[in-house]
């Protein structure tokens, strides 16, 4: 059963991407060439009122937890309006909105519903780190400057449609992930075992050992196929690689320490599911 605050930020995120799109959608012109300017300052209005009512219905987490859905909301109707009235070269970022407002919004989502005491803020994982405000940030400027100087090169094509495909399959790999490991997930890497911590290896661990890491692989490189970033796509799948590189080689020395012989077997029997990533070798 979701929690109270899972049910808080389910509700402040349909609630405001619903509303957006019923009160606003049908006053703009369907025109693709017609975006009206209004949209940029009507939406942020909104959304501002919409702080404020919640500010007096709501205090403390619950309001934070409730600002924060409803800004992800705002953003998959943004995304929306962009994808749907936009001219041909904005269209794939809209479609890019979309999917980073989901992505964010369910890694809460999953957590309230599969290890709700581990809830937090952090769960959002929109202040994962530094390194992913600036890739993010990156991506947004290479997406401008190459649209500003090659507009045509920013059209739904079929680079975009593998994108979505990859961000689609990234992102439900990752939930089936998360609802199959249940308490047993935690979006940090922990160093103590836990009472009931139990080693996951059905349903999706039983086709690779890190699911969830594979589906974030490949839905952060959607993105950026999505945008049609040359540049960001490189970049994004190096920095990546790298970065599940040494991420699993520390987890799976403590899962190692946690589970020992048992973890050992595991992988002999299942690969990590990340190309060229075999993650951390011992022998018994």
């Amino acid at each position: 059963m979701l929690i109270y605050n899972g049910k808080i930020s389910l509700y402040s995120f349909l609630s405001t991407a619903l509303l957006s799109l019923l009160l606003f959608l049908p006053t703009f012109c369907l025109n693709e060439d017609c975006l009206t300017p209004h949209l940029w300052w009507i939406l942020p209005t909104y959304y501002k009122l919409l702080n404020i009512l919640l500010f007096f219905c709501l205090q403390g987490f619950t309001y934070q937890v409730a600002i924060r859905s409803a800004f992800l909301g705002l953003v998959f109707s943004i995304g929306i309006f962009v994808s749907v009235l936009a001219g041909p070269s904005w269209k794939v970022f809209g479609w890019y909105m979309c999917f980073m407002a989901l992505f964010h919004y369910s890694e809460f989502l999953m957590i309230a519903i599969t290890n709700p005491r581990t809830l937090s803020l952090d769960s959002f994982i929109l202040n994962h780190s530094r390194e992913y405000a600036v890739a993010a940030v990156a991506s947004w400027l290479e997406f401008l400057i190459e649209r500003w100087f090659f507009p045509g090169m920013k059209q739904l094509t079929f680079i975009s449609l593998v994108g979505l495909i990859l961000c689609t399959g990234g992102e439900v790999l990752r939930k089936l992930a998360m609802l199959t490991a249940k308490t047993n997930f935690n979006h940090m890497v922990q160093s103590v075992r836990e009472e009931g911590h139990q080693l996951v290896t059905h349903g999706v661990y039983s086709l690779c050992r890190h699911p969830s890491y594979v589906g974030w692989f490949y839905w952060s490189i959607g993105t950026q196929l999505i945008l049609i970033n040359p540049v960001c796509i490189i970049a994004y799948t190096i920095a990546s690689w790298r970065f599940f590189h040494e991420r699993i080689i520390v987890e799976e020395m403590t899962l190692l320490n946690f589970f020992g012989e048992d973890y050992y077997n595991y992988q002999k029997r299942v690969c990590t599911g990340l190309p060229f990533i075999h993650g951390y070798k011992v022998e018994l």
